[in-house]
Order: C-alpha cells, then structure tokens, then sequence
C-alpha cells in the first residue's frame, strides 16, 4: 500500500507499508521501528507481536506522546494482558490494531499535530 500524504521534511511520515517492509520518508525498513513525529528508532527488537516484552514499549513510552498506536503486524492481535497494563499505568492513550491501519492513523494524527508515537512491527 503507498500513502501520498506529504508534510514538511522535519516530520516523519509514513510513506508506505507493507508485510516485511515499511517507508518512512525516502528511507525503507525491513524490521520493527518507533516513530513520532521527530524521533525514529529503527531496528526495534520484536518481529512479531508475541515476542514483545514491557522492556521493548520503555522507548516509545520515553517518547511521551499523548498517543501510543501498536502495529501488531499483519492482523490486529492484542499483547498480552501485563503489556496492557504497563500501557494503561502510562496513562498515555493508545490503540492496538494492524500495522497497516496504525500507520495511516499515525500519518493522520502526525498531520494534525499531535504528540503521537507508533511502534510498529512489520511482520
């Protein structure tokens, strides 16, 4: 899938997903990343939503956004009860869904100015 929105070269935006690969800008990702806005943090360690731990979601919540969306891959697969509860202790709002669907989310809210974050595996 290919997204054409365009916004200012500070920000990061998602330009395209697709199973094993994701592009931010100009540049593609084959493994997991954390965006926002100004901050991207590729390479992040689970490749698959079963293997994410409350270790892995510390950088995005350093983030500080208003927003958390999780990416969970091809399909929306919520983590694991404890994960949550680490999510809901934040106290930071955040929605699990597909990957595809965070990363449109991601662009709409980056696009109106939000402090939003998207952790995003691309599995």
């Amino acid at each position: 899938m290919k997204f054409t929105l365009d916004r200012p070269g500070t920000l990061h935006v998602v330009r395209g997903y697709a199973p094993g690969q994701l592009r931010i800008g100009e540049l593609e990702y084959s493994r997991s990343v954390i965006v926002s806005a100004t901050t991207l943090i590729d390479d992040w360690r689970p490749q698959h939503i079963g293997e994410l731990t409350a270790a892995d979601l510390e950088p995005a919540l350093a983030l500080e956004p208003q927003v958390l969306l999780l990416g969970s891959g091809v399909r929306q697969v919520f983590p694991s009860p404890e994960l949550l509860a680490q999510l809901y202790a934040a106290r930071i709002g955040f929605e699990v869904m597909d990957t595809g669907a965070a990363c449109r989310t991601y662009n709409v809210l980056v696009g109106e100015g939000r402090a939003v974050a998207a952790a995003l595996i691309i599995a």
